[in-house]
């Protein structure tokens, strides 16, 4: 068997897997290639339980997307996105496509987003979500979050 070369860089951050198969979650985000998915430790344990706890009551997939720029480098447009504790995550979409969607789109599954909310905040790891779709219990309004939830563990 011929050993995978897991990416890596200097903050010991490892980028996160792509395309894996069974694992509940799909990769979006700019760049791509998960240029743009490089994942402290902490996080990376923490996507893989809720991904796991999801795919176990909902068959749509979790949309990742950016994470952190190798080394800690300003990710711009973000003002964060620099610890690889931060995570954007897609809205959850009523035809269970991998595209985005808003929270003012037809497509746009309400409960579905807020079921996925209740499950990231039962982890007892979240610090922040920020979301501007208030109807949802515990999310925060943050200009520009209209079309995804940005995590903060």
């Amino acid at each position: 068997m011929a050993a995978v070369l897991q990416i890596q860089d200097s903050r010991g951050f490892f980028v996160l897997p792509q395309q894996p198969e069974d694992a509940g979650y799909y990769t979006y985000g700019t760049p791509g290639g998960g240029q743009g998915q490089y994942t402290h430790p902490k996080l990376m344990s923490f996507l893989f339980n809720v991904a796991n706890q999801w795919s176990a009551i909902d068959n749509r997939l979790i949309g990742v997307g950016n994470i952190s720029l190798a080394n800690g480098v300003k990710f711009s447009p973000h003002h964060g996105h620099l610890s690889g504790l931060e995570v954007d995550i897609r809205l959850m979409r009523k035809d269970g496509k991998k595209e985005a969607v808003t929270r003012f789109d037809s497509q746009y599954d309400r409960e579905g987003t807020k079921k996925l909310v209740q499950l990231l905040w039962s982890t007892g790891q979240i610090k922040r979500v920020r979301f501007n779709d208030l109807s949802i219990p515990r999310v925060v309004f943050t200009p520009g979050h209209d079309n995804h939830l940005h995590i903060d563990i």
